[in-house]
């Protein structure tokens, strides 16, 4: 082992699990099977007449002033998306693609380096594969984790993932998504091995032993003429009296980005310290929970991604287990991780 090898510092990965956007269809659960009963969900603006809720500093809780801004009405414009009152289903689709050549930089400045993270991958995959993602993957899938706040409340969930080839179905599965839980990835009895149908195809995916490309389509049935939530727009430059929420759109109609839908996929980390407390979540290299602007993985800790991949790299320090499966799950997760300094 050289002593003086360093991290590159171009380090570059592209993600091995690539959704599309998701988009949002209005229809009957009965209707699940008929594909033409089913007709996009609409963005459309709604105009509101807000009232003063915000907490209030000390100066301005002065009765008269308090008075004074109450009556100024707090006018807002957002988008909104609901299902129409004749349809009691959300349906989801997106497609996933699996891609081989994890740990495989897409971009690397160091040949000795990548020849060791070469190294150090395969011995990986050598002992336990990508058994233990993919199930945590498939798992994710199944629940309907990537539904978010959709989710919540629905009545029935039901999952029905395919497996394409040439444009058409080699194998499908069909989950009761609530059947499954959210903290945990345990199953049993015929899920369970359904499931593990599903695993097998996403780990043969990212082994490189076939192509593979996943049809998710989501039914949650939540009632006729709910709201539903796609994804919202980070707008930088908004200014006063502009619309105060934007929706995602494809072509006029509600859908949910790529991103979020990554995020819900990868949210397998259950490895980092205390987790039993908060569950999984989604794999960073820090463990960032931006919602509780926290991080669990803490350097100080040497939990993170890079002390943990150095080590493991650098200094053949082979880490326990599950820290091995967090350092392959950022990896499948992309990412610049070079070392400039």
């Amino acid at each position: 082992m050289s002593d003086n090898l360093k991290t590159a510092s171009v380090l570059a990965f592209e993600r091995k699990l690539d959704p599309s956007d998701a988009l949002f269809f209005a229809g009957s659960w009965d209707a699940r099977s008929d594909h033409s009963k089913w007709l996009g969900v609409p963005v459309r603006e709604k105009s509101v007449r807000g009232t003063i809720s915000n907490r209030l500093k000390t100066k301005d809780q002065d009765p008269a002033k308090l008075d004074a801004a109450i009556e100024n009405p707090n006018l807002q414009t957002v988008d909104v998306a609901a299902l129409p009152g004749d349809a009691d289903t959300l349906k989801v689709r997106f497609t996933l693609r699996v891609l081989p050549g994890t740990g495989t930089p897409s971009a690397c400045n160091d040949v000795a380096y990548q020849q060791r993270l070469h190294e150090t991958v395969q011995g990986y995959v050598n002992t336990h594969g990508f058994s233990e993602l993919a199930r945590r993957y498939a798992h994710n899938l199944a629940n309907g984790r990537f539904l978010w706040r959709n989710r919540i409340g629905a009545e029935k969930i039901e999952i029905h993932i395919s497996l394409l080839s040439n444009g058409k179905a080699d194998k499908a599965w069909v989950f009761d998504a609530l059947a499954l839980s959210s903290r945990n990835f345990q199953a049993d009895g015929k899920v369970a091995a359904s499931l593990q149908e599903l695993a097998d195809a996403i780990a043969a995916g990212l082994s490189g032993a076939r192509h593979v490309l996943l049809e998710v389509t989501a039914f949650a049935r939540i009632g006729a003429g709910q709201e539903v939530f796609p994804s919202q727009e980070l707008i930088l430059d908004r200014g006063r009296g502009d619309k105060s929420k934007t929706l995602y759109t494809v072509d006029g109609f509600a859908g949910i980005h790529s991103q979020k839908l990554g995020n819900a996929i990868r949210t397998i980390d259950d490895w980092y310290p205390n987790a039993e407390e908060l569950g999984p979540i989604a794999v960073e290299p820090y463990g960032s929970v931006t919602t509780q602007g926290k991080a669990y993985r803490q350097p100080k800790q040497k939990q993170d991604f890079y002390s943990l991949l150095d080590g493991w790299v650098l200094k053949g320090v082979v880490p326990d287990q599950g820290s091995q499966h967090y350092v392959m799950a950022v990896l499948v997760r992309g990412g610049v991780f070079g070392d400039a300094g």
